[in-house]
């Protein structure tokens, strides 16, 4: 491997959002399948994969724009935003795909929820570094209905599990600026004695 493209990959990745992706082109579902199947290679404590996908489509994407947007009009009362609203009801199919990130409860429960939280935090990365290796953008959101309880079961999710969130994935249209970092120091503390 060549580790400084490796390095470089690491140092690419963007998020790009809906209104940059090139609605016109569509991402080939055998492309989505290669970076789900990266997305399971990632660490995770006892083997337990806590992860689910549930990936929106072609005319899956209507349905999910539909689904998100009327649970938010249900639910958000007062808080109730048209903006919002036309934002869960727009976005999706500015995507080629949209997937809902789940978290699945490992059944042993020696396993902290966090852990399993944070497993599939570790997937999603390898979503967005294959992504970033395909030419491709996205990005992980967490707003709209991830919150709502009355939005797990649409998603194949239980009681115990989390929505984590939404990827979006789409062609790059327009593409995202270069992304800065604050110096090493600043972040990391050593203690070599």
């Amino acid at each position: 491997m060549d580790i400084s493209a490796f390095n470089q990959l690491l140092r690419s990745r963007r998020s790009v959002w809906p209104n940059q992706f090139d609605q016109a082109k569509k991402v080939d579902d055998e492309i989505i399948r290669e970076i789900l199947t990266n997305a399971t290679w990632a660490p995770n404590n006892g083997g337990e994969e806590p992860w689910h996908f549930t990936v929106f489509s072609g005319e899956g994407l209507k349905t999910l724009a539909v689904f998100q947007s009327e649970l938010y009009k249900q639910v958000a009362g007062e808080k109730f935003k048209e903006a919002t609203f036309l934002k869960l009801q727009q976005n999706p199919l500015k995507a080629s795909h949209v997937i809902a990130i789940g978290m699945k409860r490992s059944e042993n429960k020696n396993i902290k929820e966090v852990e399993d939280i944070e497993a599939v935090a570790c997937a999603v990365q390898n979503i967005y570094l294959s992504l970033t290796a395909y030419g491709l953008g996205g990005y992980w959101g967490s707003g709209g209905v991830t919150y709502y309880e009355e939005a797990k079961s649409f998603f194949g999710l239980g009681e115990q599990d989390r929505l984590l969130g939404f990827f979006y994935i789409g062609h790059i249209a327009v593409p995202s600026t270069g992304g800065t970092r604050k110096p090493l120091e600043e972040k990391v503390t050593w203690i070599s004695n």
